[in-house]
């Protein structure tokens, strides 16, 4: 299979693919491992963790490279996910190292006298983790690190589309002294993937994607440990008393990075009437600030999208709200695969740039008169991720936070904001378990009891 670059259209790779008579072989290697993972001290792992950390960091402009040239991604934020990948790693050689132990009296009643349990937490076995293009190293790596950091063996099936960092990953995981066949790299079609997903030698599947695959997973994988993280449409609040310098700096980076292809993208921002003129005039002015260019050159800020397709996509989407009496404030012009950062007001309920998760760069701004009535706005959506307020005030924060209906809300950040250690997840559309180290590796443990005197 071919690897193009979004920006030029070029080959810049291959990678061999997988057939359905490999998939039994490859998951008997990978349960073949599971006795030499399990045994792996904390010691073990983390110095595993760290020497991955320590090979990323030699070959940091090499996965930079790569992940610009096969994902389209501007360069400052290919370095930022190389950055943050190490970091994931980080945490994970410091989380192999405090696995969850508990110790508990068990005598409340007079049967459990003298008794005490002893919970320890085991390997679930083996994983299967499938990775999205958006994110082709880091969003991986939290798969990955947390499967090492709990010891089982795992198998990734990278997005066809940016497989290629993963090469470079696998290749580095390699030369550690991780069991053999603790981590393979699979590349296959769908119908292969599938074969995966449905075999009882799996115990856990995690998946990063789209929501209409990924509950159609959840009903294929049987008795699997089942983690989802199928994106969102994230709204972030922006009120009287707010800081709009630093509103305006965080959501302009929020509404952009990378296409808009982020699960976290600010889609709608609903601005107080109070500010909302001098907020919008002044975001104009910072979207058309945005450098447009080749993603490997160091300063671009915006660039192509995945691929045409998603583009013209993008451009239909706009085109019915504009249709339907959505006002057009910016952008809205398409070259291939680039689609010029769009600025919409005025769409209503309906349409699919305010109602589905876009996944490209364009953003909503509607104003509003009662905080209550932006949460409302919010909350009408089938996603529930992340989103965001802008206040000086704690009594709005905690309003939002008590009655946002999303996994994570964010204060005077955008909705884009993570670090690799919180846990990570939404609800409704979005989702269900949580990644971010510790939190993911809860799903790749079990809980065993011994009762004891």
């Amino acid at each position: 299979m071919e690897v193009i670059n979004p920006y030029n259209q070029e080959i810049v790779g291959q990678v061999e693919l997988i057939e359905s008579k490999d998939v039994d072989s490859i998951i008997q290697r990978a349960n073949e491992s599971r006795i030499a993972c399990k045994l792996m001290s904390s010691k073990d792992k983390s110095e595993v963790l760290n020497e991955i950390i320590s090979k990323i960091k030699k070959n940091y402009e090499t996965f930079v490279d790569t992940i610009c040239k096969e994902s389209g991604k501007p360069r400052k934020y290919a370095q930022g996910e190389v950055d943050r990948a190490i970091q994931t790693f980080t945490i994970a050689s410091e989380e192999a190292k405090r696995l969850p132990h508990e110790l508990m009296d068990l005598d409340s009643t007079e049967k459990g006298r003298g008794l005490k349990g002893e919970v320890v937490y085991e390997p679930r076995g083996v994983v299967f983790g499938i990775s999205p293009f958006n994110f082709p190293l880091n969003l991986a790596v939290h798969k990955i690190a947390p499967a090492i950091a709990a010891g089982c063996p795992m198998i990734l099936k990278p997005s066809s589309r940016t497989p290629l960092t993963m090469e470079l990953l696998s290749e580095i995981i390699k030369e550690t002294q991780l069991p053999d066949h603790a981590f393979q790299l699979v590349h296959c079609s769908r119908e292969v993937g599938n074969a995966f997903i449905e075999h009882d030698a799996i115990d856990v599947l995690s998946f990063t994607g789209s929501p209409d695959v990924g509950w159609k997973m959840k009903s294929m994988a049987g008795k699997k440990e089942v983690v989802l993280e199928l994106g969102g449409n994230a709204a972030a609040i922006v009120c009287e008393d707010a800081d709009l310098e630093l509103a305006l700096k965080e959501l302009i980076v929020g509404g952009y990075a990378y296409s808009g292809q982020v699960c976290i993208h600010t889609q709608r921002i609903y601005v107080h009437n109070s500010v909302y003129d001098s907020f919008l005039n002044q975001y104009i002015e910072e979207v058309k600030g945005l450098r447009s260019g080749d993603p490997i050159e160091a300063d671009t800020d915006f660039g192509v999208m995945i691929d045409e397709s998603n583009a013209k996509r993008v451009e239909e989407w706009v085109e019915e709200a504009i249709e339907s009496g959505a006002d057009l404030i910016l952008g809205h012009k398409r070259d291939g695969g680039y689609y010029a950062p769009t600025l919409l007001s005025n769409v209503k309920k309906g349409q699919k740039v305010r109602d589905e998760e876009v996944f490209g760069p364009v953003v909503i701004v509607e104003p509003f008169d009662q905080l209550n009535e932006a949460i409302n706005e919010v909350n009408d959506s089938r996603w529930g991720l992340q989103a965001s307020i802008f206040t000086d005030s704690i009594r709005n924060r905690d309003q939002a936070f008590k009655n946002l209906d999303v996994g994570g809300v964010i204060h005077n950040k955008s909705t884009t904001f993570r670090v690799d250690d919180m846990p990570y997840g939404g609800i409704k559309d979005s989702g269900f378990g949580r990644e971010g180290i510790r939190y993911a590796m809860k799903d790749y443990l079990e809980p065993k009891l011994l009762v004891r005197q």
